[in-house]
């Protein structure tokens, strides 16, 4: 199968090329770029020297349409909105990795994106990637809107006790760390070195525009209006979110009923690890240990002094959090198997 990347020179594209590369049952037919439009992948992406021959191209759609049977869309928020209709129309399948098909009410967009959307009348038609809650719809469709990478982290964290009716569902609280490349490649004060070495900066205390997605997601599983409290931090690290979960008791749960809550909701899910363990230093999910790989790890406590629940989720930003999981939706919607193309294990020490 041919598959393109609109949008392949940025830290999110260089993940998809370095997937899709080892992949047994794709060739990667074009990937664009305008900055680097001409000049061979390695240019972008040092790792993948030596891997392909391939040069990046400038964006034309009419071009991938013609060369491929699948396209990732990897562009900035904003964009692939403006040119779906015609990827669509066309019939070729496609794996949209930034926000403009996440939502389903085009007038969050507006909420907490601050632009109208160009296509709403395809927003009904996308399915949000996400495997562990969406794997049939998934198998079905030819567009596919993947998670916001701290979105997948507190969705895959809450997405078991969010069906409890002991929790309150209107006071769950998020609190996200996530590393630098999860600003993505574009160069700015924030990620100079000198001024994000040795920081944890909170820089989205309320309002993040992930919110809408968790909300989204969570309020259909628990059937009922679930409200999520989210802050964001930068921290020192290049790869992995850490979030950390809040839930609060309206009755008691017992340790032994959490585990059986995420057991039967992860019962034989490829990429879903359980992290509680009474020794060593690693006890708790840590994203330095996924890094590089597809899986989320996921532990829990429970805090009887003030009746809450705290979950904790690790991922890499940019596997898990999009690349990963994007490969993964490739699998299924072609019929492969889920887990082709993404059997790496994590390094360590990294």
């Amino acid at each position: 199968m041919n598959v393109g990347i609109y949008g392949a020179s940025g830290y999110v594209g260089g993940e998809l090329l370095r997937l899709l590369l080892q992949h047994s049952r794709v060739t990667v037919t074009v990937a664009t770029s305008k900055t680097y439009a001409g000049e061979y992948i390695h240019r972008a992406h040092p790792n993948l020297r030596g891997h392909t021959n391939l040069r990046f191209e400038l964006p034309n759609p009419s071009d991938i349409i013609k060369k491929c049977d699948l396209v990732f869309m990897a562009t900035p928020h904003g964009t692939s909105s403006k040119t779906m209709a015609e990827f669509y129309t066309s019939g070729i399948k496609i794996i949209d990795l930034s926000a403009d098909f996440r939502l389903r009410n085009p007038d969050d967009y507006i909420k907490w994106y601050n632009w109208t959307h160009k296509n709403p009348d395809l927003l009904k038609e996308a399915v949000y990637g996400l495997p562990e809650l969406h794997r049939e719809e998934i198998r079905r469709a030819r567009l596919v809107a993947c998670p916001g990478c701290m979105a997948a982290g507190a969705i895959l964290a809450l997405a078991p006790i969010v069906q409890s009716p002991n929790i309150e569902k209107r006071k769950i609280v998020v609190d996200t760390k996530v590393g630098s490349s999860g600003a993505g490649a574009k160069v700015s004060l924030a990620s100079h070195h000198s001024e994000h070495y040795s920081i944890v900066r909170p820089y989205k205390p309320v309002g993040h525009r992930h919110t809408a997605e968790i909300e989204q997601e969570l309020s259909a599983l628990a059937k009922d209006s679930v409200a999520i409290s989210m802050s964001a931090h930068a921290v020192n690290m290049v790869r992995g979110i850490l979030s950390t979960c809040h839930v609060f008791l309206t009755a008691p749960i017992t340790q032994i009923e959490t585990w059986r809550f995420y057991r039967d909701f992860y019962r034989a899910q490829p990429f879903i690890r359980f992290v509680r363990d009474k020794k060593g230093i690693f006890r708790y999910p840590d994203p330095k240990v996924v890094v590089g790989t597809n899986f989320c790890d996921i532990g829990f406590e429970i805090d009887e002094h003030t009746e809450r629940v705290v979950l904790l989720s690790a991922i890499d930003n940019l596997v898990k959090g999009a690349a990963g999981t994007a490969v993964q939706d490739m699998n299924l919607m072609m019929g492969f198997n889920e887990t082709e193309g993404l059997r790496s294990l994590g390094f360590h020490p990294v």
